[in-house]
């Protein structure tokens, strides 16, 4: 069961009144009508806030997160991914730069780019990307989560040994819910406004951080609904998915707002544009603001970090983790 978003309906009858207060819970709407559910609505808000590790049910095992940061390094299969397209089109070269991330907990290997302004690429194309390299990584040991938003894909993947699901677009695919909680893996579901192609098409938030809330809330409760339980749940707040530069500095600075839900937070900033805009630096003169970037989320509570640079972020949220 998520954590309640508390709303308060207005009164019509009296301006600037409000009726009984309702909650948000997994993607329902209850209303409140006695001072005793409220308390109880808040007590599970504070519980949910105040917890900081997690045991997420994995194939083979469990994540235990919060004990430490995680450690999640990129691996894009794509001709035109914003920082690395290009690199690893090639199975063997793909499979080598996978295994040379040492320092990585989790390797999220995907197959389209989702850079504002990306095109979508068809199923067939995406599984022949991904496949090969995931089923290599994961004969060696190595934990792998796709990154895709079709459940084609996603089952292909799964049945090669990827171990996680990494969905930017939090189910939207009507058949990835089904096909995950088959699968019986971990899902990050990710807050995106539109799609990579129109995301950054003039976006505009009245609180960013509350309509993320409530956007998830509603989209965990379309995964209990699929059958995925509530324990293989984490939530992105999607740094860069159609966000202007403010809102995405306001998400970093009130991340620990988003321990309300009581699922682990997975952050993903590497070398993405705010960054650049901030410091006036390329794509790849990028990796100082990111390591910033890191350091923040680990002490405002990020259990994951999708990561580039896996050797130097891995140090920089270690020390983080220490000061915190």
């Amino acid at each position: 069961m998520a954590a309640p978003r508390v709303l308060h309906a207005p009164d019509p009858k009296r301006p600037g009144a409000s009726r009984l207060p309702w909650i948000i819970q997994d993607g329902r709407r209850i209303r409140i009508g006695a001072a005793a559910e409220l308390r109880r609505a808040y007590g599970r808000l504070l519980r949910d806030y105040r917890r900081t590790r997690f045991v997420v049910p994995c194939p083979g095992g469990a994540l235990r997160l919060g004990e430490r940061p995680f450690i999640m390094g990129i691996l894009n299969i794509t001709p035109d991914s914003f920082s690395d397209g290009g690199r690893y089109l090639e199975p063997r070269r793909a499979v080598a730069a996978g295994l040379a991330m040492r320092e990585a907990d989790i390797l999220d290997v995907g197959g389209e780019s989702s850079r504002p302004g990306a095109e979508s690429v068809p199923a067939a194309e995406e599984r022949r990307r991904v496949v090969p390299v995931i089923r290599a990584l994961a004969r060696r040991g190595r934990l792998v989560s796709i990154d895709t938003c079709k459940a084609e894909v996603a089952q292909a993947a799964f049945a090669a040994g990827a171990r996680l699901l990494n969905d930017v677009s939090a189910l939207g695919d009507p058949a990835m819910g089904r096909v995950a909680a088959r699968a019986g893996v971990p899902v990050i579901l990710m807050h995106m406004r539109g799609t990579p192609r129109t995301m950054q098409e003039e976006p505009v938030y009245g609180d960013v951080v509350a309509e993320i809330v409530e956007f998830f809330s509603e989209r965990m409760g379309r995964a209990l609904s699929a059958g995925i339980s509530r324990d293989r749940i984490l939530l992105d707040p999607g740094i860069g998915f159609g966000k202007r530069l403010e809102h995405n500095l306001e998400i970093l600075r009130r991340l620990e707002e988003f321990r309300s839900l009581g699922r682990p937070i997975v952050l993903g900033t590497s070398r993405k544009s705010f960054i650049g805009l901030v410091l006036g630096r390329g794509v790849e003169e990028r990796r100082d603001g990111t390591a910033a970037t890191v350091a923040v989320g680990v002490l405002r509570g990020a259990a994951i970090l999708r990561v580039h640079d896996v050797r130097e972020m891995s140090d920089v949220a270690r020390m983080a983790d220490r000061l915190r």
